[in-house]
């Protein structure tokens, strides 16, 4: 396989987990008072994965969660999955769920003032977040 298509899959892959992720996030929200806006939930992705960034680069977060976003990071960017992505919707469920779980993981012990403090989105995306991970 050439590196270009090695490339291209992993892009698609990724654009196939934002989309869940979005589908996740649109779900979610459909149950609450405030609804979130289709423009915040497309932000999502680049926002998580700057926010990942950020997170895994600041030695004040605790080591345990900088080594489980590095272990996300990995695993998003490796073409092995738990559930292979040819397989229809839970293809990419898997990826979504994983996110969601680490995102959680990672919001709750470096701590709410460690995630505002690096978010870098808008207010809306920063909410938006919070209900992708089950922290209202």
């Amino acid at each position: 396989m050439e590196w270009w298509q090695v490339l291209v899959s992993v892009l698609g892959g990724l654009l196939l987990l934002w989309l869940a992720l979005i589908g996740v996030l649109l779900w979610i929200s459909r149950g609450q008072t405030e609804k979130i806006k289709l423009v915040d939930a497309l932000r999502l992705g680049p926002d998580v994965v700057r926010l990942i960034r950020r997170l895994g680069a600041d030695p004040t977060v605790p080591r345990g969660v900088r080594i489980w976003l590095v272990v996300l990071l990995v695993y998003l960017l490796l073409p092995i999955d738990l559930v292979p992505d040819f397989i229809p919707v839970i293809g990419y469920a898997d990826d979504a769920i994983i996110v969601a779980l680490v995102l959680r993981f990672a919001t709750r012990h470096a701590g709410a003032d460690a995630v505002e403090r690096h978010w870098p989105g808008t207010p809306q995306g920063l909410t938006a977040l919070r209900a992708l991970v089950g922290l209202g």
